[in-house]
């Protein structure tokens, strides 16, 4: 049986239903917010039964979507995606460690580096990270108590086997990374995996621990979005010859309307609205 929580929005109350793996049976998740581990905005995630689920909200601009015996009318839909919780406890173990210059920065016990100024929720993972962040940490025991202490080679060696692992995956959700070369599939998966960690300096050193060039994705965006394309440039060319044809003749011109140019995007937001497009 599935889970339902109740999440009250700025336009209505709207609710997400989860599946059995996240939800213990009948036991209500818990949905807290947490900062986003690249924006650092509020992001809102339901953590039950252990596991701690990204909350994403998907919008058709037509038709309904079926869910179990109803028909949500307005074509929106709250999806719940299991999320590997050191991503977005690596920025507040990071500041724990109030590194100074080369220093290796300051050993914290689990309560005061899940005391987050503003996000009281992050103590309800205490539990969580005492069982998956010992692998990107060096940890230290006096007596009873337990310290924690981020550690950057053993987390790059983690993130690398994610990179790793989910380069393999890439050409068996979609063809296109099939055809291209291992490279470019290698680049597109630190590229996904980047969506949740900060340019600097954690996806620096991630190229860099890779032997790949690094490319600011938002510089690069931004390039993306100005460049011309073919289908630019054949309006550019219409508008050009309709000009001269209104010059010629002495009638005022009607400036030709630009499509739209759409920018192609890899992230895991967009391949899930390609795999519904599919299923409709």
């Amino acid at each position: 049986m599935s889970c339902t929580v109740w999440w009250e929005g700025a336009e209505k109350t709207r609710v997400l239903i989860a599946s059995d793996s996240g939800c213990g049976g009948n036991k209500p998740g818990e949905l807290l917010t947490l900062r986003h581990p690249k924006s650092e905005n509020g992001t809102c995630y339901l953590f039950s039964n252990g596991v701690l689920q990204e909350i994403q909200w998907f919008k058709q601009p037509y038709g309904s979507w079926f869910l179990g015996d109803y028909i949500s009318q307005d074509g929106s839909l709250y999806m719940a995606t299991p999320v590997d919780p050191v991503f977005i406890l690596l920025p507040i173990f990071d500041e724990a460690r109030m590194m100074k210059g080369e220093d290796a920065g300051k050993f914290r016990q689990l309560d005061e580096i899940l005391f987050v100024e503003g996000y009281p929720e992050y103590q309800h993972l205490l539990l969580l990270a005492e069982k998956c962040m010992e692998i990107v940490c060096q940890t230290q025991e006096v007596g009873s108590m337990k310290f924690y202490r981020l550690d950057n080679s053993k987390f790059l060696a983690w993130l690398t086997c994610k990179v790793r692992c989910l380069k393999k995956t890439l050409p068996e959700l979609d063809k296109n990374y099939a055809a291209q070369d291992e490279k470019q599939t290698l680049v597109d998966a630190v590229s996904i995996v980047g969506e949740y960690l900060k340019t600097d300096p954690w996806l620096k050193l991630l190229y860099d621990h890779l032997g790949l060039e690094f490319v600011d994705p938002t510089v690069k965006e931004t390039n993306t979005e100005n460049s011309p394309n073919a289908n630019e440039n054949k309006m550019e060319y219409s508008n050009s010859l309709q000009e001269k044809e209104n010059k010629k003749t002495g009638k005022p011109g009607k400036q030709t309307k630009q499509a739209k140019v759409e920018t192609g995007s890899k992230n895991i937001r967009d391949m899930f609205s390609r795999a519904c497009k599919k299923k409709r």
